[in-house]
């Protein structure tokens, strides 16, 4: 486990920034941290950090004790905070040959890590320009460039899409794909859903420091999945096929919808493909029969029904 917390608890006076949070990460996993501003997204991801200390509860990194061993979880991870500043006198290069040294990486192979992090972080077409010249977008890159150095195991990074133009943000979610493609455990967080959605093999929703969901993002789906729906295209008899479909007893609403039949059978039963060979034998030739996909954004909707506020 890279990543493990129970029971991590912060309480401020009478206030829960976060409660009992549990998670557990394994290499590769990226799990996105969703809710919405002070949610206690901040307060998690700083407190694995060894930034801040929890008024009760464990967490540990690669199996080292936020308590016992700090100073070793800080050379394993890369945290990345929401804001954060950059020296205006310095250029791209110097300001991660800077950071370089300040992790101890030194003589020739200073100059050629950081080489190597503004490839990866496609910006070394501004090795040499000045650093306050960026775009926002760039800056979340040199950020994350940053935070690489030192090859850590385990990325924090806090709001990296916030305030990114549209081709910012796809930039930025394919470096996080490439990071889960070369086995960082990475924790990312965001307000905003779609953001997310479709780099994330974990997924959590956290309100008020409560996480009511913590999952893979299959099981998310398996939990409102109530029906399945198939969208069935006959080549010759349309009208035929949809009698048929309505006769038989796992199909609960067969309908006409543009060129396709429509059909809905309860739950996600695998029992459905057995549509396919009763068409078959009925002498259809079928063109078409595929499964309706449900979006991970309309699945935590679902979820978060009527919990207050909107995520």
């Amino acid at each position: 486990m890279v990543i493990e917390t129970n029971d991590l608890t912060k309480k401020y006076n009478d206030m829960f920034a976060i409660r009992s949070i549990q998670l557990r990460l394994n290499e590769g996993d990226i799990f996105g941290f969703i809710g919405p501003n002070g949610a206690g997204k901040t307060t998690t991801m700083r407190i694995i950090a060894t930034l801040l200390e929890p008024s009760w509860g464990e967490a540990s990194v690669c199996g080292h004790s936020i308590y016992e061993n700090p100073r070793e979880i800080r050379r394993l991870v890369g945290y990345m905070p929401d804001i954060f500043g950059v020296y205006d006198d310095m250029k791209v290069i110097e300001y991660l040959e800077f950071f370089a040294a300040a992790f101890r990486i030194n003589g020739s192979r200073r100059k050629e890590r950081c080489e190597e992090m503004l490839e990866i972080v496609d910006l070394a077409f501004k090795r040499d320009a000045y650093a306050n010249t960026l775009s926002r977008g760039q800056t979340q890159r040199l950020g994350l460039a940053r935070v690489l150095l030192h090859d850590p195991q385990v990325l924090l990074l806090d709001e990296p899409l916030s305030g990114l133009d549209p081709r910012a943000r796809i930039e930025m979610r394919n470096l996080l794909r490439q990071l889960g493609e070369m086995g960082k455990t990475v924790i990312v967080s965001s307000h905003i859903l779609p953001e997310l959605a479709d780099v994330c093999n974990k997924v959590g929703i956290i309100d008020r420091g409560v996480l009511s969901v913590n999952a893979e993002v299959s099981e998310v789906m398996k939990q409102v999945r109530e029906k399945t729906v198939l969208y069935i295209q006959i080549k010759k008899d349309q009208q035929k096929g949809l009698a048929d479909l309505q006769k038989h007893p796992l199909v609960e609403v067969a309908e006409i919808e543009k060129e396709k039949i429509r059909v809905v059978v309860p739950g996600e039963s695998p029992k459905f493909e057995q549509l396919l060979p009763y068409l078959f034998e009925a002498g259809h030739e079928v063109l078409h029969f595929a499964e309706e996909t449900v979006s991970l954004e309309a699945a935590f909707m679902s979820l978060t029904k009527g919990t207050g506020e909107k995520i």
